[in-house]
């Protein structure tokens, strides 16, 4: 895996994955940015949340659990100032038959294999997980 980031203008930048794939990254306007794009710890956090999806996502299936809505909420805070997240709050949100011991269980299994949380793990960030079952509309 390569990624090449390219200044573009003020403090944005064009992140590519060199597989045709790209993301602008910028900051706020009130920290000097253009507000062009997610900062680059936004898009941390929203690596996270999409890691948890896609990985969830994966385990279902082989756990033959089918749903028909799939959402994560990843919500990171900063605590005493601190330069980067120091708590992750995720909200797993499905719409399913499965049982919820089966849902635990396969959150469990994803949690065990999500690249970007083994990270957040490994570099001591607090994370609490909560699964939301939703009624059928």
């Amino acid at each position: 895996m390569k990624a090449t980031t390219t200044w573009t203008e003020g403090l944005a930048s064009k992140i590519t994955n060199n597989r045709g794939h790209e993301v602008i990254s910028d900051i706020p306007k009130e920290k000097e940015g253009t507000d062009t794009g997610a900062s680059a710890l936004e898009l941390l956090l929203m690596s996270y949340s999409g890691c948890v999806n896609t990985i969830f996502n994966i385990v279902a299936k082989k756990m033959r659990i089918d749903f028909t809505a799939l959402e994560v909420d990843t919500i990171g805070s900063q605590k005493d100032d601190a330069p980067t997240f120091t708590d992750v709050e995720i909200e797993l949100r499905i719409e399913t038959e499965a049982s919820e011991e089966k849902i635990n269980k396969c959150l469990e299994q994803t949690l065990k294999t999500c690249p970007v949380g083994i990270l957040f793990h490994q570099a001591g960030v607090n994370t609490t997980y909560k699964i939301k079952k939703l009624q059928k509309a």
